[in-house]
């Protein structure tokens, strides 16, 4: 087994992730050889050094390091260009290549909200970066909202529409969708209460990219009887795709979605 593939997540925290579960569920049950591992980086300058010299073949990138992914690569392909946000590393013939696969993972796990028109997106990282962007190519009306205004200046390009919490102005959305960190290892909502009952008393659905726990985000739209989806749904249509691009389509996707979808079960 010397030519079995290394792959990682790094993020701060990562603890909590399960995308080691789905890969090596995937790897094991199609045997497959390849590993895959948790990396906590608190640097994300160091990313780069860090992937090498652990010799890994592809990694993950989440929540804070998904801009610094962007800078680490060599290359950047498709979707991740138009946002400056990479969630996929390759390392091809030791060149990193990056892509996102966040926002379709996105798109995949909303199609059954039906027909998304409007759009509230909370938070102006990198995550909120990518679903903005994919919801615009889709002419999909998104504003954004974020606490502070200087992290608002990435999305002049993007949307015409984006606030803080001072200027926001509430209207009436198909979608609402969480994108800070709010609620991951605290008890906190992502923007002050009473903003937040505002917006939760004027969308029909709501979404957010945390997952494995009940979010006090997600507690207020259950309580107003919402329809919402947590970040697994999310990560497994991302997952599907970046597993893809670690086996270099070797594996179908049928089964690697087979076999991802059995993990969540895990």
């Amino acid at each position: 087994m010397d030519n079995k593939q290394l792959f990682a997540i790094f993020g701060n925290p990562v603890s909590h992730s399960r995308s080691p579960i789905m890969h090596n569920c995937v790897f094991k049950n199609l045997n497959y050889p390849a590993c895959y591992i948790r990396v906590h980086l608190e640097d994300g300058y160091k990313l780069r050094e860090t992937f090498i010299a652990l010799g890994l073949s592809g990694a993950n990138i989440t929540v804070p390091h998904k801009e610094a992914g962007f800078q680490a690569c060599d290359e950047i392909r498709g979707f991740a260009n138009i946002v400056g946000v990479v969630n996929t590393i390759i390392n091809e013939n030791g060149k990193l290549i990056g892509y996102n696969t966040d926002a379709d993972g996105f798109m995949f796990c909303i199609k059954e909200f039906g027909n998304i028109k409007k759009v509230l997106i909370l938070g102006a990282g990198g995550t909120s970066k990518a679903l903005t962007s994919r919801f615009v190519q889709d002419n999909i009306d998104v504003t954004v909202l974020n606490r502070s205004k200087n992290r608002l200046n990435d999305f002049t390009e993007i949307t015409p529409t984006y606030h803080t919490w001072d200027s926001f102005k509430c209207e009436k959305y198909d979608l609402v969708v969480n994108t800070t960190s709010a609620g991951l290892k605290d008890e906190n909502l992502p923007a002050p209460k009473a903003l937040i009952e505002e917006v939760l008393n004027n969308t029909n659905f709501v979404a957010d990219a945390i997952y494995g726990k009940l979010t006090p985000f997600l507690k207020l739209a259950n309580e107003k009887n919402i329809t919402y989806k947590d970040g697994a749904d999310m990560l497994l249509g991302q997952g599907i795709l970046a597993n893809e691009l670690f086996v270099n389509k070797e594996l179908k996707k049928e089964d690697i979605r087979k076999y991802m979808q059995k993990s969540f079960k895990l």
